[in-house]
């Protein structure tokens, strides 16, 4: 798959896996919520409290979900390990301030899949990644979150000053829901990505997409 930049045009969804999930089960769930709308990609982020999960429960959950994914044209995305993201055959990585540096993470990935970055609330940080090649930025908190304790809020500015200034694609993340995420969108929000308020919707995960994509549509920046 080509670089994000290219290939993720307009306002679109972007789904976090739960920390921890059952494979099989969740690939059904997965294929539900694919079929249900637009969805640019899945970012893989598996955690053990607040520790990466195992290489081996990556793999297990890479086997079930990549063809899903490209069964529907969504790029699968690793967190934090661009290694796995190589050997586990994905589309690119999402590494944050703490992870592998843009640079690094880059350098095993090669050019053509995708690298975005955590930028948190902060202007500098997403300019060092933009000006470093960085396939997206993303930003947040944007509301409260139990999936993560976020180290900052944002605010919707941050995503206006951001789509005024650069084309290089910037993700909007943190306790979004179908009911709040129209500030983020008309703020220009080229990703909503999203975890819990796809996989703990009570309507389950395809009414989630299908609310997503009608708020995205109604609310995206002409």
């Amino acid at each position: 798959m080509p670089s994000a930049a290219a290939a993720m045009p307009a306002q679109r969804l972007y789904l976090i896996s739960p920390p921890v999930i059952e494979p099989a089960a969740f690939a059904e769930a997965l294929k539900a919520a694919l079929g249900a709308g637009d969805v640019a990609c899945l970012q893989l982020r598996l955690k053990d409290g607040e520790r990466t999960a195992s290489d081996n429960a990556f793999r297990r959950a890479a086997e079930a979900v990549l063809p899903v994914c490209h069964d529907h044209d969504v790029a699968l995305l690793i967190n934090d390990r661009p290694d796995l993201a190589i050997k586990l055959g994905a589309d690119g990585v999402h590494v944050g301030q703490e992870d592998a540096p843009y640079a690094e993470a880059r350098r095993i990935l090669g050019p053509d899949r995708i690298v975005g970055v955590t930028c948190h609330n902060s202007r500098h940080l997403a300019m060092e990644a933009g000006e470093a090649g960085a396939d997206y930025v993303a930003f947040g908190a944007f509301f409260p979150t139990g999936t993560k304790q976020p180290k900052t809020r944002a605010e919707p500015e941050i995503l206006e000053w951001w789509s005024g200034l650069m084309e290089i694609p910037c993700v909007a993340i943190g306790g979004i829901t179908v009911e709040n995420c129209a500030p983020l969108v008309a703020a220009g929000a080229d990703f909503l990505a999203v975890s819990a308020g796809i996989w703990q919707h009570p309507e389950g995960p395809a009414a989630a997409v299908s609310g997503f994509c009608r708020a995205i549509a109604k609310h995206a920046r002409g």
